[in-house]
C-alpha cells in the first residue's frame, strides 16, 4: 500500500492512463429531414367559410 506524496513520474502516468481511457467525444445528433418529420403526418383543420375549399389544398 503507498500513502503520501505522489512523484512527478507517477503524476505523468495517471495522466496518461486518464487521456487514454478518456475515448471520442459524443458526436452530435444527425437532424431528420423534413419530410420524415412526425408533425407532416399530422391532420390540420380545414379552414371554413367562403374560399374554405380553396385555401385547404393551399400550402401554409
Amino acid at each position: 500500500m503507498v500513502r503520501g506524496d505522489a512523484t512527478p513520474e507517477e503524476l505523468a502516468a495517471l495522466v496518461a492512463v486518464l487521456a487514454a481511457a478518456g475515448g471520442e467525444p459524443a458526436a452530435a445528433p444527425r437532424r431528420r429531414p423534413e419530410w420524415s418529420a412526425p408533425h407532416r403526418g399530422l391532420r390540420r383543420t380545414l379552414p371554413a367559410g367562403p374560399g374554405g375549399w380553396r385555401s385547404s389544398g393551399l400550402p401554409r
